[in-house]
């Protein structure tokens, strides 16, 4: 009988070769259902492999997602609402609240007291954006953001929230964003993973990461994002141990290339293709890493640009102008994690801290980028995974506050790849707590990115458990008002 998952991959090959659109032409990754010659063995083999092709010319061709795990607070950072410091201490009226559902760490609160920003607001670039003096180097570069103000989401809590906006479902077992990119497009570089992801924690209270934030979920393994560490081994286990040598590696992974197709013939289970060229990746790997992930030989003005902290191994800095020569060296989609952003209380200390972790680095990366000329053809996006309430959690002062989750609203920033630059788009009422124009929900924002990176969103699916799969599932539409 012929195996179910094979059979599925080749049908999706056939109607997409067959299809007389141009659109359907390539909506898989070619160089993970193409697999001529794989198990003869040698470098070669998966090097000769075709990349993936976009549905339509694409806008971007690489994504570098800087992603602030925790949730900082639109409030501090882009979305100025002078009201609420006029306001402060006055209950949210329940004609603005809406009904809303609270977690359970503002349920028990009788009231909402509202708070103002501790910090203050300038406006800066053409758009007149409004910045918080947290993050001076951002507003130097306000002119090449593309901010977006009216985010909103379902999710109320953290691991849904995030897994939402990762993986396109608040359940697990979904393919990341990353993941559909390698799979749709494969990578511009046979000696590295389309998909990378880097880890690093701040001096504010943190939220976890997990794995299935970059899972493959149903897809080949192939496509799960590859995790950098910040120790002496960048990618654990990628060295040869002692008495290996490189053509010793090379003879024992051709004939483990001939074993696992003895085992394929018999059992037709595409993952033992996937493990093939995953080995295939490590071997390569072992070449390209170690002087990718040197960064002490880094001039003076790009350590100057970043700050010094770029040169610490797991700083945000260091991870940042890490992803920019990884995306530089042709990684499709690098998403980075900076934990540290849910001040749930003691906002006015901590999130100063995290800010400094993040301004000068976030900046400098936008600013490289347009100096190497690769601006154009990356996006680059900033933000986290829902908002923050307008009003105090917990005791109130005017000095030391916390905000609950909010879904109905938040910021992000996007900028390169084919996005408007120095534009704010979207608006929040007066008190910050609901989209008065333009919303942008987490499918519509995947069905962007995907779209600006020359995929169509519907099309980019897979057969799964009887039914076909896409990032957006059933929902999503493309935000045209922030595409150049």
């Amino acid at each position: 009988m012929e195996n179910e998952f094979f059979k599925n991959r080749l049908n999706i090959t056939r109607r997409h070769f067959l299809s007389k659109s141009a659109v359907g032409l390539g909506s898989m990754a070619l160089g993970s259902l193409l697999v001529p010659n794989l198990f003869t063995g040698g470098e070669e083999s998966l090097a000769q492999l075709p990349l993936g092709l976009p549905h339509f010319a694409p806008k971007a061709k690489r994504v570098i997602y800087l992603f602030q795990n925790g949730a900082p607070s639109q409030l501090e950072t882009f979305d100025y609402k002078p009201l609420l410091n006029k306001m402060a201490g006055e209950d949210l009226p329940e004609s603005i609240r809406g009904g809303q559902r609270l977690t359970g760490m503002t349920a028990s609160q009788t009231k909402f007291p509202l708070i103002g920003s501790y910090f203050d607001f300038k406006q800066y670039g053409q758009s007149g954006a409004w910045v918080s003096d947290m993050f001076p180097n951002m507003a130097k570069i306000v002119d090449e953001l593309c901010i977006i103000k009216t985010m909103n989401t379902e999710a109320i809590n953290h691991d849904p929230a995030l897994t939402f906006i990762q993986t396109g479902a608040q359940v697990g077992n979904r393919p990341s964003m990353g993941a559909w990119m390698s799979y749709g497009l494969g990578s511009e570089n046979k000696n590295l993973p389309a998909f990378c992801v880097l880890l690093s924690r701040g001096r504010g209270n943190g939220q976890g990461v997990y794995s299935k934030l970059w899972t493959n979920g149903f897809l080949d393994s192939t496509h799960q994002g590859v995790v950098f560490s910040s120790g002496e081994d960048p990618i654990l286990y990628l060295k040869d141990t002692d008495g290996i040598d490189k053509d010793s590696r090379r003879r024992m992974l051709d004939k483990l290339a001939e074993l696992n197709h003895l085992g394929f013939e018999t059992n037709g289970d595409p993952e033992v293709q996937a493990k093939v060229q995953q080995y295939e990746m490590a071997y390569r790997m072992q070449t390209a890493v170690p002087e990718l992930t040197d960064l002490s030989k880094e001039p003076d003005h790009i350590v100057k640009m970043y700050g010094p902290e770029c040169l610490v191994p797991g700083t945000y800095a260091a991870n940042v102008l890490l992803a920019r020569k990884l995306s530089e060296s042709g990684v499709r989609f690098v998403q980075l994690y900076h934990q540290g952003w849910d001040q749930h209380g003691n906002l006015p200390n901590e999130m100063p801290l995290q800010a400094e972790d993040v301004d000068r680095s976030s900046a400098a990366l936008i600013m490289d980028l347009k100096q190497r000329g690769l601006l154009d053809e990356t996006l680059v996006i900033w933000g986290g995974e829902f908002g923050r309430t307008n009003y105090c959690q917990g005791t109130f002062t005017k000095d030391n506050y916390g905000r609950d989750h909010h879904p109905r609203a938040y910021t992000i920033w996007m900028a390169g790849g084919g996005v408007k630059p120095g534009i704010v788009y979207g608006e929040t009422d007066e008190f910050g707590y609901n989209i008065i124009k333009d919303p942008v929900h987490i499918n519509d924002f995947h069905a962007t990115v995907m779209h600006l990176m020359g995929l169509n969103h519907e099309q980019l699916t897979y057969k799964h458990l009887g039914r076909r799969y896409r990032l957006t599932d059933v929902a999503g539409k493309l935000v045209p008002g922030i595409i150049a």
